[in-house]
C-alpha cells in the first residue's frame, strides 16, 4: 500500500512538473522571439500583458511625402496591373546618356561614318511582381524645352514631357538576367531597347554639324544638352515592375557604326562602338515617377476612416501608412518593464508570394509641435549617423499563421519608451506604421525638453516595391492575428 501512495505521489510530481515546464516554455516562447535576455514569466515575480490597439488606415500625398530620389537608388520601370488589394503601379524612367568627354570625337569624321545600329542598354537589378507577364516598354525623347536638366527630383513629379517614339520591345521580364552576345559586349543583367536609325544617324552627323547657330554638340556638356536633353521611358503593359542600376556599367546608349577608310570595300569598312554613359559626376540627371491607383481596391475603401480597421494595408514609398493608438497604456501603472513589443502579422494571401513584403518603420506624432519623431529610447543614432533599425524591428521574421501558411511578422521593440510613459517622464504618443525609402523626422538627443535635430532616416534600399496587409486592432475575424502592445514586467 506505501509503494502504491508512493508510485501515485512521484507521478503527480512527474506529471505536474511535465505540466508546469511546458506551460512557462509556451508562455516564454513569444517572448523569446521578441529578442533580449528577459525573465521568465511566471506570474510570481514576472507577469505579462496584452493591451489592445487602434489602427487608421492613410495614404501619402504629396505634401507629406516629398522624398527625393537620388542616382544611385535603383529605378524602377513597369507596371503592375492586377494587384488583388493595393491596385496599379506605374513606374516611369527618365535618364540623360553623354558622351564619356568632352570634347568628344567618333573614330573620324562624320562622313565616312555608316550607322549600323543604335541601342540603348539599362544595367539589370530587380523584378518586383510577376516576371512572366510580357510588358511592351516605349522609349521616348524628352523634347527640347523641358525642365528636365541636372537636379534630384520628387518621386511624384511627373509633369516631364514626352516627344517621338524612339523605339519599343515586348518582352517577360523574365529573360533579362539571360546572357547577352553583342558586339564587344557580351554579358548577362541587361534590358537592350533597339531605337531607329535616324536617331543614330543624327548622333553621328552631330560630330560636325552646327544646328540652328548653335555651337557643335560634343563640345560641351550644355552644348550636348541643348541637341539631345534625354529618354523617357515607360510600360504600357505587364504585371512587375523592373529595376535599373543607372550607374552600373551596364547602362549606356551603344551607337554600333562603320568607318569606310576613304570609300574602301565594304567589306574593309572597319566595324566599331561607341558608349555614351550616364556620367557619374554628377552631370546627369534621372528621374523615377511612380504612380498608385488603388481604385475599387480594398486599400481605397479603408484609407482615410474612422473605425478602428480590422486590417492594414503598408505600401512601400509611394505608399501608405497606418496611425496606431495604445489606449490601455494610460492605465497601466508604474512597474519594471523587462520588455515591451509592438506585434504584428502578416495576413497570408496567395499573391504575397508575387508582391512580397519589405521593411516597416514605426515613429511617433508629437502632437505639441505637430512633427513626427522618432520613437523616444528605444531609436537611437550614432555618430556616424546609423540608427539601430535592426534591433528596434524593422525586418520580417518568418512564422506561420494559424492555418499553416508562412507569413511575416514585425517586433518592434518600445521598451524604453513605454517605461518612461509608465513611469510619468514621457507622454503618450500616437503612432505610425509605414514603409519608406527614408524619413526626415525629429531625433531628441535626451529627455523631453532637450534639443532635437532633423534626422534622416533609410529604412528601405529602394522605392516602389513592397506591400504588405497586418492583422489591425480592429481584427475581429482572426483575433490571434490582431495588432496588439505586449508587456513583459515585474511589480515594484
Amino acid at each position: 500500500m506505501k509503494h502504491k501512495h508512493l508510485a501515485l505521489t512521484l507521478g503527480a510530481l512527474i506529471i505536474g512538473t511535465l505540466i508546469s515546464l511546458i506551460s512557462c516554455r509556451k508562455i516564454n516562447e513569444a517572448t523569446t522571439l521578441g529578442g533580449g535576455l528577459i525573465p521568465i514569466v511566471d506570474n510570481i515575480y514576472t507577469f505579462d500583458t496584452t493591451l489592445d490597439v487602434e489602427t487608421f488606415n492613410d495614404t501619402f500625398t504629396l505634401a507629406t511625402d516629398p522624398t527625393l530620389y537620388g542616382n544611385s537608388f535603383t529605378h524602377f520601370l513597369g507596371q503592375i496591373n492586377s494587384d488583388p488589394f493595393f491596385g496599379k503601379t506605374d513606374a516611369k524612367l527618365y535618364l540623360e546618356l553623354k558622351p564619356p568627354s568632352y570634347r568628344y570625337t567618333f573614330s573620324n569624321v562624320s562622313d565616312s561614318l555608316h550607322l549600323d545600329s543604335v541601342v540603348l542598354i539599362l544595367d539589370y537589378a530587380e523584378t518586383y511582381g510577376d516576371t512572366t507577364v510580357a510588358q511592351t516598354v516605349n522609349v521616348y525623347e524628352i523634347p527640347h524645352g523641358s525642365d528636365f536638366g541636372d537636379s534630384i527630383y520628387p518621386i511624384r513629379k511627373s509633369n516631364y514631357a514626352k516627344g517621338a517614339l524612339l523605339g519599343s520591345r515586348n518582352f517577360a521580364p523574365l529573360i533579362l538576367n539571360d546572357s547577352i552576345k553583342a558586339y564587344k559586349d557580351t554579358t548577362a543583367n541587361q534590358l537592350r531597347i533597339r531605337l531607329n536609325d535616324a536617331f543614330g544617324q543624327r548622333l553621328l552627323n552631330y560630330d560636325t554639324t552646327i544646328i540652328g547657330g548653335n555651337e557643335p554638340a560634343y563640345i560641351s556638356d550644355s552644348a550636348f544638352r541643348s541637341h539631345f536633353e534625354g529618354f523617357a521611358l515607360e510600360s504600357v503593359s505587364g504585371n512587375a515592375i523592373m529595376g535599373f542600376n543607372l550607374t552600373g556599367v551596364n547602362t549606356k546608349l551603344a551607337i554600333y557604326y562603320k568607318d569606310d577608310n576613304g570609300d574602301s570595300p565594304v567589306e574593309k569598312w572597319d566595324t566599331t562602338v561607341a558608349y555614351f554613359i550616364f556620367a557619374q559626376n554628377g552631370s546627369a540627371a534621372s528621374a523615377n515617377f511612380i504612380q498608385r491607383d488603388y481604385t475599387g481596391k480594398p486599400i481605397e475603401l479603408a484609407a482615410g476612416g474612422t473605425e478602428n480597421d480590422e486590417v492594414v494595408y503598408i505600401q512601400n514609398t509611394p505608399g501608405s501608412f497606418a496611425k496606431i493608438k495604445i489606449p490601455g497604456l494610460a492605465n497601466v501603472s508604474n512597474r519594471i518593464v523587462h520588455r515591451a513589443e509592438l506585434i504584428m502579422e502578416q495576413l497570408y494571401d496567395v499573391s504575397d508570394t508575387t508582391f512580397p513584403p519589405t521593411k516597416l518603420y514605426l515613429d511617433a506624432f508629437d502632437s505639441s509641435g505637430s512633427v513626427f519623431r522618432a520613437i523616444p529610447y528605444d531609436v537611437s543614432i550614432d555618430g556616424s549617423g546609423a540608427a539601430n533599425l535592426g534591433s528596434f524591428g524593422i525586418n520580417p521574421v518568418n512564422t506561420k499563421d494559424p492555418m499553416g501558411n508562412n507569413i511575416k511578422s514585425w517586433r518592434f521593440n518600445i521598451t524604453r519608451y513605454v517605461q518612461h510613459v509608465v513611469n510619468d517622464t514621457e507622454p503618450i504618443y500616437d503612432l505610425r506604421l509605414s514603409a519608406p525609402l527614408y524619413l526626415k523626422e525629429y531625433y531628441r538627443l535626451g529627455p523631453p525638453g532637450s534639443t532635437s535635430v532633423i534626422a534622416t532616416i533609410f529604412v528601405n534600399d529602394a522605392i516602389g516595391k513592397g506591400r504588405v496587409r497586418l492583422g489591425g486592432g480592429g481584427n475581429h475575424q482572426t483575433q490571434q492575428q490582431r495588432m496588439r502592445l505586449r508587456i513583459v514586467y515585474s511589480k515594484i
